[in-house]
């Protein structure tokens, strides 16, 4: 399956900017002087002269084929965060390794990197392997293993047939709220996608991706995941409704979703996002 490449922008209105108070709102004292609270605490940020750039790109990636994807039956046996990539996922992998150097290094950029975090199950671990085959060590500034990225958790060694039982059942209770008997709901999964999405602003309101004394404007984050779960992070870094995230599909096994920042930190056209929406649909 071809991997499925689309475009968007990168962050909402208050990813990567800092947010002090306003002179109106601030303390001013007799002398005149406008005391910010919030910089009370932190002089540190007093001193800072400008904020760290937001990175270029957030690239979703999601695994590439499992033993999983193709039979079912691996899930009795194999403890779930142990299930590995096929030799198609393998390859899948490294296709998308050589996409995303591609995006990255478009336009005759010179300077980019990427900074990965990955969901610590076998097969987001082996497909990071796969993808990293593509860059030069010079470009990747930093890999980084985040639980919270994980596949959603559908309750230990998993019965083939109340499996089927309870997938039917979801699709009666609803795909968002029905919670796996010893395990999670999409809805459990939102809240901690939610902690994650508060790690990842403030580590790029803070530049943990920049190199001391660097403002580098050609960094890439990539996040390796798991079909739900990046569609759990796609509803909450939009916004979108229950009722919006129950008519969505996975992407593909190794497939890429690219989002965008426009150019001077404007919105993209709501085209992009249009685009993303009827692929993830599967119109």
């Amino acid at each position: 399956m071809a991997a499925l490449t689309s475009s968007f922008r990168c962050c909402d209105s208050t990813l990567g900017n800092n947010h002090y108070p306003t002179a109106s709102s601030a303390t001013v004292a007799a002398n005149a002087t406008v005391v910010f609270p919030a910089l009370a605490h932190f002089p540190e940020k007093a001193l800072q002269s400008s904020s760290p750039p937001r990175p270029r790109r957030i690239i979703l990636v999601r695994h590439g084929e499992s033993e999983g994807n193709i039979d079912e039956s691996v899930y009795t046996q194999v403890p779930d965060p142990r299930i590995g990539l096929t030799a198609k996922g393998w390859s899948q992998a490294l296709d998308c390794g050589r996409q995303i150097h591609e995006i990255a290094s478009s336009g005759n950029v010179k300077d980019w990197k990427v900074y990965f975090y990955v969901s610590p199950y076998l097969r987001t671990l082996e497909t990071l392997r796969g993808i990293g085959k593509a860059f030069d060590r010079s470009n990747i500034v930093g890999i980084r293993e985040e639980p919270r990225l994980r596949e959603q958790d559908f309750g230990n060694f998993q019965d083939r047939e109340k499996m089927r039982v309870e997938k039917e059942i979801r699709l009666r209770y609803g795909r968002f709220f029905y919670r796996f008997p010893n395990g999670e709901s999409a809805a459990d999964v939102y809240d901690r996608i939610t902690g994650f999405r508060e790690t990842l602003k403030a580590d790029i309101d803070i530049g943990r991706f920049q190199p001391p004394g660097q403002q580098n404007p050609n960094m890439n984050i990539v996040i390796v995941s798991h079909g739900l779960t990046l569609r759990v992070f796609l509803m909450r870094w939009y916004k979108w409704t229950v009722e919006q995230f129950e008519g969505l599909n996975n992407f593909g096994n190794g497939g890429l979703l690219v989002m965008q920042t426009g150019f001077g930190g404007r919105v993209l056209p709501f085209l992009f996002l249009y685009v993303i929406m009827h692929n993830l649909l599967g119109c």
